[in-house]
């Protein structure tokens, strides 16, 4: 089965761009070490544009994305996360290639 990924494309509010980088930063480090299933978490944030960030995860699978998505923290922190954006997310998924 091939791996699940997304690319998030988040727009900060320049006031919650610090609760923004925390919150994620978080998630981050719990998806490290809650989901060995998670092979990528990262947040990268535009050197051109301070409140453009970009969230790249890849899950081995469908069902180790579906954990990712209704696991404790995630629930806890997905929602204040949303709060600090401009903007509607854009969310985009991928499939692993052979």
């Amino acid at each position: 089965m091939p791996a699940k990924s997304f690319i998030a494309q988040l727009r900060t509010r320049p006031e919650k761009r610090g609760d923004m980088i925390a919150l994620q930063s978080e998630l981050k480090g719990l998806v490290f070490q809650n989901e060995p299933d998670a092979l990528v978490y990262e947040l990268f944030q535009s050197e051109a544009d301070p409140d453009l960030f970009q969230v790249v995860a890849t899950f081995r699978d469908e069902a180790a994305y579906e954990k990712h998505m209704h696991i404790d923290f995630h629930d806890r922190l997905v929602p204040p996360i949303l709060e600090c954006v401009a903007e509607d997310m854009k969310l985009e998924f991928y499939r692993s290639l052979p």
